[in-house]
Parts: C-alpha cells; structure tokens; sequence
C-alpha cells in the first residue's frame, strides 16, 4: 500500500490530496520537519509530494530517485510547440541582456519567474546558476496537465491573461477543452518528444501564435489548482523510483 509523505508546509494541494489518498486507502503522513524518521526509510511504497527547493534532499533521505525534467528541454522543442525564442543560458549572461526577457530557473522557484531587464535579475545568486531566457509573449490561457506513461490524466486551467483562476474554479469551456486535448495529443504522441515516465506538462494559448508548451515540471511538486486529486495521486506515485 503507498504511503503518501508530505512536507511540514500545509497547503490546500496538500489537503487535498490527502483526502483523496484516504479515499483510496493510502497511508498519509506529514513530517514534522526536514528530516525523515528513520522508520520511513523502510517504507515499501513511500510517495512523496512536496516543494521543490526541498524534495531531493528529502526524497535522498527516503532513498528516492525523483523525476524531473531536463534543464534544455522546452529549449529544445521544435518551434510549433513553443511559438518562441528560448535559451538556457547563465545567470551572469542573463545580466548583460539590455532588452527586456522572460527568466525563470529550469527547475525550481529560487527566484520569481518574470520578465526582467538585465540589470533587474536578482543580485544574491552566483552568475553560474542556470536561467532559461525566452521571449516575451502574452498567454491568453494556461493549463496543467498531469501526464502518465504518455497519457494525460488529468488537467485543469489555472490562469487567464496572468490571473489565476482560482475563484472563478478553474472553470474553462468545452472548446477550450477540446483545443488542449487535441494540442497535448499531439505532444505525446510525437516519438521525438521526450517525457519522463510521470511529469507535468503546462500548454496554453500564446496572443497571436496559437497554442504551446508554457513549461515541464516535476510531478511530485507541482500544484494541482483544479485537476482532480485522486488522477493526480496516480501520477505523483510514478514520480520517483527507488535508488
């Protein structure tokens, strides 16, 4: 049976899921600080679901291998799936850009994503540290997508025109609908796509352009904004592999 390991952060991802893995018949636990128990370490199934900044520490701890994607891999998509200029670059390059960009880490929250003047990008990380520099486009609409063996399980929008949607329920139209599915299975099924075998993919509608990949997250840290808990517990249990 898994037993589903949370963080010490309370978040309403969180509750939810847990309510969901209590449904299924999972055990929960939630640590109490940031170390595993030693009595986790002989867990048969251990899933852990939790921030990104700590997870591999923890995930080491609990002799977890944790899925994440590729620092290059949005870079290296072809161009229908991007509709745009991307490049992993440094963040010491990134502060010699005069223009206007859109920087974010590869893989975790270290710093704010947004669009920032060279001279604007934070000034207490080394010049070494990765940074993915792209264009900067207008998203009408975001959504995430909970991806399993190349199949989409479960996805939810999260945000129109920059504004999450959390009190309008992440509610989107049966069009919109429509358009994801079409554009994501078009995604998994393109053989020169590489995906771990469970991952978040976010797609959205690009002003002017049409529909791409916004980014790839980790599964086991991901927010679930309106996607369904018990698809996401699905995921999220392929997340990482022992070892």
């Amino acid at each position: 049976m898994p037993t589903l390991i949370f963080t010490p952060r309370y978040t309403e991802d969180s509750q939810a899921l847990w309510k969901a893995a209590g449904s299924l018949g999972w055990q929960v636990e939630r640590l109490t600080n940031w170390r595993v128990p030693e009595h986790f370490r002989a867990l048969p199934d251990p899933v852990l679901y939790g921030e990104a900044l700590f997870g591999p520490t923890l995930a080491e701890q609990l002799g977890l291998r944790l899925l994440s994607p590729p620092e290059d891999w949005l870079v290296r998509r072809p161009m229908p799936y991007k509709h745009r200029a991307i490049s992993l670059t440094t963040l010491g390059e990134a502060r010699q850009s005069s223009a206007a960009a859109f920087v974010k880490p590869p893989n975790d929250k270290s710093f704010p994503a947004g669009v920032y003047l060279g001279a604007e990008l934070p000034g207490e990380y080394l010049d070494d540290m990765p940074v993915l520099v792209s264009e900067v486009v207008t998203w009408e609409k975001e959504f995430r997508c909970f991806i399993l063996d190349r199949e989409l399980k479960t996805y939810s929008l999260y945000s129109r025109h920059g504004e999450i949607q959390r009190d309008q329920e992440f509610a989107s139209t049966p069009e919109e609908d429509e358009q994801v599915e079409a554009f994501v299975a078009r995604l998994l099924a393109d053989p020169q796509v590489d995906l771990p075998r469970a991952t978040v993919v976010d797609v959205g509608l690009i002003q002017g352009s049409g529909w791409a990949c916004v980014e790839q997250n980790a599964a086991w840290g991901a927010g679930i904004y309106g996607c369904s808990p018990s698809a996401v517990l699905g995921v999220i249990q392929h997340a990482a592999v022992k070892g």
